[in-house]
This record gives structure tokens, sequence and C-alpha cells, in this order.
């Protein structure tokens, strides 16, 4: 799914980040009357009247009333504008109209891209503190209060209303992310593939900067690949590029069906690697990992066995997670990846018989019992699979809620023992059986 991207932009100390935390629902942003107390770039998911969008907050674009807005701050807004699909032009109602507010919409109507007005710190929308910005003739300011929320509602019923939908991948292939760490030899992976130079490739860790898509046909299916930009830590996303280069990436993983994870084998796995993975597994993503550079690592006949075990055992869900050890340099076993692709989708699109289910699921309680609650028997009824992309099993009770969480992860196991479903999560919900 295409999620649109909303971004905060204006001059220092107006509020965008408190603002950004009243919509996102949170404090992830660091809020403080010092200006320019932004200097990284946060983003965080909304979801409002049926519709989702990344909300983007921003540095301050301006200090100095005197100075007039450099290249480096120009090229932030461009930066910003050319990801977003709206703007959100952020004002301060109580200090009022300043001149950074007027060469910032200068540069906004330049562009011609969509973007909205808002008054922050308007704690009274009926004052009239908010109507000297109809001067900048950028049409109504939404007047907004990030402290105490007042017509946080009226300012996102107005940005849904100028989003793009959120699109499906409609008749297209199968998308493939292919995801890591910069420089861990992405974009020379989906090159080995395509069987061509269609990406840059450089010793320069962070040369993709973009999320690149490559279709592939293979054995009739046609396979899109992603080359994405790495993902750093997020200490390390210190600059515009890199901030948005994240982005896409994250973006890259929710439009993906299957994600493949490159690791660096002279490098191991390291928690970055982790935390990668994890963002494809929570969102539901088909996994694989690609341990690449394998032919510069010292080895013997027992060394790949080992590498996948000690991984696996850092990770409970890397268990149920193929791993591939390729060299893209050279060949060695890329092409046995379009293979493993091919599995692990089919994998995430199987559907067992509800009969099958129910089969297995008794074999399963036969052989242990739900532990009981405290002065109430538990039991356990039936289950069915109820959806697809990924797997998900829902399984039926007298008391859901008072089902141990172990025994929850046994049912998980005794699933996968039967099925496999390899490369891709699955879920179990925990449903009260209706009288």
């Amino acid at each position: 799914m295409k999620v649109p991207v909303v971004a905060l932009i204006g001059r220092p100390n107006v509020g965008k980040s408190a603002l950004f935390n009243r919509l996102v629902g949170g404090h992830a942003a660091i809020v403080s009357d010092e200006a320019g107390t932004t200097r990284d770039r946060h983003f965080g998911r909304v979801e409002w009247a049926g519709k989702q969008f990344w909300l983007v907050d921003t540095g301050g674009l301006a200090d100095d009333p005197h100075l007039p807005m450099d290249l480096e701050i120009r090229r932030q807004v461009m930066q910003a504008i050319d990801e977003a699909d709206l703007m959100l032009l952020v004002v301060d109602a109580k200090a009022g109209l300043h001149p950074s507010d007027s060469r910032i919409v200068d540069i906004l109507r330049e562009i011609g891209r969509p973007w909205l007005l808002v008054a922050n710190k308007v704690d009274d929308p009926a004052s009239s503190d908010y109507y000297e910005f109809y001067a900048l003739g950028a049409g109504d300011p939404l007047p907004v209060s990030a402290t105490n929320g007042r017509q946080s509602g009226d300012l996102l019923d107005s940005v849904v209303e100028k989003l793009p939908a959120n699109e499906e991948e409609v008749g297209e292939g199968l998308r493939v992310a292919v995801i890591g760490r910069p420089n861990v030899g992405k974009s020379s992976l989906v090159n080995r593939l395509l069987g061509e130079d269609r990406l840059v490739v450089s010793d320069v860790p962070g040369t993709t900067r973009d999320a690149i898509d490559a279709p592939l046909t293979y054995h009739g299916r046609e396979l899109i690949f992603v080359d994405t930009a790495g993902l750093r830590r997020q200490s390390k996303v210190d600059d515009g590029v890199e901030f948005y280069s994240a982005l896409r990436t994250r973006r890259a993983i929710e439009r993906a069906e299957v994600c493949v994870l490159l690791v660096d084998a002279t490098l191991g796995v390291e928690k970055q690697d982790l935390k990668i993975a994890s963002l494809a597994w929570d969102a539901g993503r088909g996994l694989i990992v690609v341990v690449n550079k394998w032919d510069l690592k010292e080895k013997d006949d027992k060394t790949a066995a080992k590498f996948e075990k000690e991984v696996r055992e850092r990770v409970d869900f890397l268990r149920w997670v193929p791993f591939i050890f390729t060299s893209a340099l050279t060949g060695q076993r890329v092409t046995r990846l379009l293979d493993v692709i091919l599995q692990v989708d089919k994998a995430r699109s199987t559907r067992i018989p509800t009969s099958e289910v129910n089969e297995v699921l008794q074999g399963l309680i036969g052989r242990l019992q739900p532990p009981q609650a405290a002065g109430r028997e538990i039991k356990i009824n039936y289950a069915t699979q109820v959806e697809i992309e990924p797997p998900t099993i829902a399984v039926f009770g007298n008391d859901p809620s008072a089902l141990a969480e172990h025994y929850v992860r046994y049912l998980h196991n005794g699933f996968r023992e039967a099925w496999g479903f390899t490369g891709s999560p699955l879920r179990i919900v925990l449903r009260r059986k209706s009288s």
C-alpha cells in the first residue's frame, strides 16, 4: 500500500514538534522553548477517518529574520517538498506574522506542490490572533493549539481531504524489498539478479538514496525488486538525505510482500540488522536472510550452520526464516534466492482447511491440556484460519483472555510444525466462542 507523506515545515519555535506529538499521539519529538531543538527529523504513522499517512517533523527553516534564507535551508525545504505529498506550513499565532513565513510561502508557490497554512498556538478559535496571516494570500489559516489539542480534529479533516487515497498495489507483480544496513551489497545483489548494471554501485555507504523498482520475470512470475537505501541506527540519521532514505525504506517494506534482508558475512549480524528484520516481520511480510560476501568469510563445512544457529538463538522468530549464503560479486547461490522468494510467497498465501486445522489442534490439546485459571476451567473449542498474507488462525474458547501466553506459543509452534509457513509470520488471535 502506498501511504502518503505529510511534512510539517516552518521557522523555529512555532510548535512543529508539539503539533507532531499531538497528531501522532506520543512524545517522539523533543519539545522545548529553545529555538532549533529539532535537528534530526522524526516521523510517525497517523490514521484518521479511514486514511493513513506518514507525518514528518522537520527542523526550523530560519533562525534570524535579518539573514536571507541560505542555500542549505532551501535545500532542506526542497527535499521535504520533493518527498511529501502534502506540506503543512506551521506559523505562530501568538508571535504573529514573521518575514520568514513570507519567504517560505514564496518557495512553496514557486514549487507548486499542495500545502496548507496552519496557525498554531490559537488557544481560543474565536479570537482574532491569527487573522493577520491572511496577508500571506494562502487562503484560510487553519487554527489549532498543539498544547491543548483544540481544533486538531478539524486540521486532520482538512489534511485527509487534500491527500491522495491510500493506493493498493493492484495488477503488479510480486514486490520484493531488498533491505539492510548501508554498504552490504543490496544494489550489487539486484544487479546480479537482473544480469545488468541497472543500479549504481559504490564502496561509499549510502550511494542508494531512493527506493528503486526493477522488474524481473522468473518461472512465469513477475518479481519487482525494490533496492532500498540502507537503514542506519536512528542516532546516525542526522541529515535530511539519510532521514528520507530511512523513511523510503519503511515505505518500501509496507509496499512489499517479501523482504530480503541482506547482511555482511564479514561483519556478522548486528543489532541494527535484527531491528530491520523485526520491522519487516512485524509488518507481516515474508522474510529471507541473505548473508552476502560469503566468499570473503574464512570458513569450513560447519561455518554456515554455526552462523545460522547463533543468529536464530538471538531472535526467536528467525527460527522460521530461511538463510541463504551468497556472494553478489561472484554470483554464488544468487539464483537460489529466486526459488526461495517464490516458496516464501506461497507460504504467506497458504490456506489450511478448517477440518485440518482442528485435527492438528485436537492433537495438540491431547498432548498438553491448557493450564487452568484460578477458579474456572479453560476450554479450547475449535480453530480456523481467518486470513492469509500473513496466515492468521483464530482459536475459539470459553475464556480466551485467561489462556496463558506460554500455551499460545505452544499452539503456534505446533501449527508451525504441521504446516511450516516458512519465511512467513504466523499470527494467532484468541476469540470467545459465541453461546
